[in-house]
């Protein structure tokens, strides 16, 4: 993708979660709400596993060695804070990353 697609992509996202009413009017609490759901490693960790395709919740648990409760938590506060979205094919939901976890990994994990 290139980066003027990626903004374009990005662009589009932040419109529909506003019409949808996900995204806060007050950015600042939205930016708080996402840092602090990314204070927890094992978020940070389903990000990371999340570049490369998307998988669904058992190929996460079994990838990050987690109890089905412990990835139910971690994956609901990640999509609440919309660095993740649930897509359905086949009859089998997965998680892929949206632009906010893309932004995420790109400029935070890949950086360290």
């Amino acid at each position: 993708m290139t980066p003027e697609e990626a903004a374009k992509r990005k662009e589009e996202w932040v419109s529909k979660m506003k019409r949808e009413g996900k995204m806060k009017e007050d950015m600042t609490e939205d930016h708080k709400a996402c840092l602090n759901a990314l204070q927890n490693p094992v978020r940070r960790n389903i990000l990371k596993a999340l570049v490369e395709q998307k998988k669904s919740l058992e190929e996460i648990k079994t990838e990050l060695k987690l109890t089905d409760s412990q990835a139910s938590y971690n994956l609901n506060m990640l999509e609440s804070t919309l660095c993740i979205e649930k897509e359905e094919s086949e009859g089998i939901v997965y998680y892929v990353l949206t632009p906010r976890g893309e932004g995420y990994v790109e400029n935070v994990e890949l950086k360290k």
